[in-house]
């Protein structure tokens, strides 16, 4: 058997051992219970799990948030007291024999348990209960041994055929008038966060339905969106020749955009290959990817075997425009998780406090050892909703995965920047650009990063299923895109982070992440541009607050100095095809204006972390799980020196 350069043999031996956990446990890979991972199964219905109430029985929960006509993909057999009938949408079209997977709830109305069968496996429903099953069309469903009929879950259609050409790699969406999406043979059957069928690729053959059908084909956030319709003829080749068009190129203005935190395996319903990652990379046209190797609940770190294999080095699909490499999300529930980019080698501690471990070392110390030459770290999806308070950011201490520990490792220096974007917190102004804004202010220097957590083992799952680079950070490296220079970009701050318009910032000349030292009475300018058709609202923000506001093109103000600030500029506006999942949104890291060679330190900003210090202390003493009271002055010396770092900013 030839070589194949994408699976080398340690990977092609994980890629094996994570295909039988799937075929064992399913969805969830046999990982720990943990309440994301109990979720899995129904985030494949995002709009139906968005509704739901959590409690002791999520299938209940599923069945009670279920209103309407059920969404594509799922089917309801509902047991009455008198007999069963089975509720589903449009009936799907089959060009063959082949059963199509399917998702079927079985919602009982009985005061008795019922037992139904699925290919003669027995289920047993309690009483008014409810549980969610993967079967097929085909499978042979009976309650208490009658016959449930299936048959009207899909329709015979006339066969046909598509080839997509656009001459470079793309999005592709190919689906009927009720959703039902075509694909490639062999090609994963993917859903995107808005229930979006796609695929990615080119020249490529689709069988279809002879029937109309809308053709949609994308490329990223620098490219718009094609769009055509047609009806191909039974049994011919149809050919379709639809390309996207570029808005802009970031690249030619010495930009780079990355998606810093994706995962190729994290448990879900197919396993990813690097094949899968570089398809989706080249066919987003995503300057940089990040592929981050994690655990899940448990010991297990999925994609370690390829993050020792290629650390330090390019994956093989990287060329001059496309760079992708392996990285890792070290994660801790309580205190949150920090993606790195640009690792020379694997690091001795990928998570801690799961399962009986103890939250031990702290954040601190384990981003230290991250800290080799040319790494890049920030803190993934820190926040999950709108922050207005310290107190909102250590909550009730559940282990939800917020970055409670960011105000330590943001003051001493341990961590590069903070995801903005990411996909757990879709809200107008998002809570992690609040907590951003007060640790600038409070003198802490870090740059905007974005991380869409996609994760290529799940064809259909909310957010995470979509495609990668749906929110981006750019960097400006210097010289020609490589692994180093991008990293050292990162850690510059030469950023701006957006779900699709572009932004620039100019003060006095200077861009996001330089550093002015004007003298108290200075006049400073101001320039901020976007570009987008999204973009209704620009604004330029200071620490201490907005300093100016139009709409989107150009916005120009000056600033008389007369304390130490920084300055950012933002973008806003409304939903669009380059922004699916949230309205537009672009942030750029600050241009830094240090006076009387001290930086700015907002005592507003300085006291709100301060106190984020004081109620971090307290969860640590009550929530963490510790071992000896040496690990318990491990981290409390970390806050101690954190505390001493933003006194002497008052």
């Amino acid at each position: 058997m030839p070589h194949d350069p994408l699976v080398p043999a340690s990977v092609g031996r994980a890629l094996r051992d994570y295909r039988e956990l799937l075929s064992e446990h399913g969805i969830t890979w046999g990982e720990p219970s943990l309440s994301y991972v109990r979720m899995m199964t129904f985030l494949r219905f995002p709009a139906v799990a968005g509704r739901m109430v959590p409690g002791p029985d999520l299938d209940e929960a599923f069945r009670d948030a279920l209103t309407g006509e059920p969404p594509h993909g799922l089917a309801v057999l509902r047991i009455t007291p008198d007999g069963h009938r089975l509720r589903h949408g449009p009936a799907r079209a089959i060009l063959s024999p082949e059963p199509l997977p399917l998702a079927l709830l079985v919602d009982s109305a009985r005061r008795s348990p019922v037992r139904v069968t699925v290919d003669g496996t027995p289920y047993e429903i309690k009483p008014g209960g409810a549980r969610l099953l993967d079967v097929t069309t085909g499978a042979d469903v009976r309650v208490e041994g009658e016959p449930v009929g299936v048959a009207a879950l899909t329709r015979p259609a006339a066969p046909a055929r598509l080839r997509l050409r656009a001459g470079f790699p793309c999005r592709w969406t190919v689906v009927s008038p009720d959703g039902q999406g075509w694909y490639p043979p062999g090609v994963p059957h993917r859903r995107d966060g808005a229930d979006v069928p796609f695929f990615h690729g080119d020249d490529l053959v689709v069988d279809v339905p002879a029937e109309r059908l809308t053709v949609r084909v994308a490329r990223g956030m620098e490219w718009d969106t094609a769009e055509t319709t047609v009806v191909p003829r039974a049994g011919e080749e149809t050919p379709v020749a639809l390309a996207p068009r570029r808005i802009h190129d970031a690249a030619a203005r010495g930009w780079y955009g990355a998606d810093l935190h994706v995962h190729m395996n994290w448990a879900g319903d197919l396993v990813a290959s690097p094949a899968e990652a570089a398809a989706a990379q080249l066919g987003e046209d995503l300057h940089v990817l990040n592929l981050v190797a994690g655990n899940v609940g448990g010991e297990r770190v999925y994609d370690q075997e390829a993050l020792r294999h290629w650390a330090g080095r390019d994956l093989p699909w990287s060329d001059a425009a496309h760079l992708a490499r392996m990285g890792v999300e070290y994660r801790n529930d309580l205190f949150g998780h920090v993606h790195a980019f640009g690792l020379a080698a694997p690091p001795p501690v990928c998570h801690t406090g799961f399962g009986s471990d103890a939250d031990w070392p702290p954040n601190g110390s384990v981003i230290g050892e991250l800290r080799e030459p040319g790494a890049a770290l920030g803190y993934a999806h820190p926040f999950h909703g709108p922050v207005t308070s310290p107190e909102d950011v250590i909550g009730d201490g559940r282990r939800d995965c917020t970055g409670r520990a960011l105000v330590v490792d943001a003051a001493l220096g341990l961590v590069d920047g903070v995801e903005l974007l990411h996909f757990s917190d879709m809200s107008g102004v998002p809570g992690s650009v609040t907590v951003y804004r007060r640790l600038l202010g409070a003198g802490c220097r870090l740059a905007a990063l974005a991380g869409t957590d996609t994760m290529l083992s799940f064809t259909r799952q909310e957010t995470v299923s979509s495609p990668p680079g749906w929110e981006r950070v750019y960097a400006r490296p210097d010289g020609p895109l490589t692994a180093e220079s991008y990293a050292r970009a990162l850690r510059r701050g030469r950023t701006f982070v957006t779900t699709g318009p572009w932004l620039e910032l100019e003060v006095d000349g200077r861009g996001p992440g330089e550093t002015l030292e004007p003298r108290r009475g200075d006049r400073v300018t101001i320039t901020a541009r976007s570009a987008g058709p999204e973009v209704e609202r620009l604004e330029i923000r200071t620490a201490a607050g907005r300093l100016a506001e139009g709409p989107g093109g150009e916005l120009r103000a000056t600033l008389d100095v007369t304390e130490a600030t920084y300055v950012v500029a933002v973008a806003a506006g409304g939903r669009s095809s380059r922004s699916p999942h949230r309205d537009a949104f672009a942030h750029t890291s600050p241009v830094y204006l240090d006076v009387d060679g001290r930086r700015v330190g907002r005592p507003d900003d300085v006291r709100w972390c301060l106190r984020w210090l004081e109620l971090l202390d307290g969860l640590v003493r009550g929530r963490a799980r510790l071992r000896t009271r040496a690990q318990l002055r491990d981290h409390l010396d970390l806050i101690e020196k954190a505390r001493a770092v933003y006194e002497s900013r008052l």
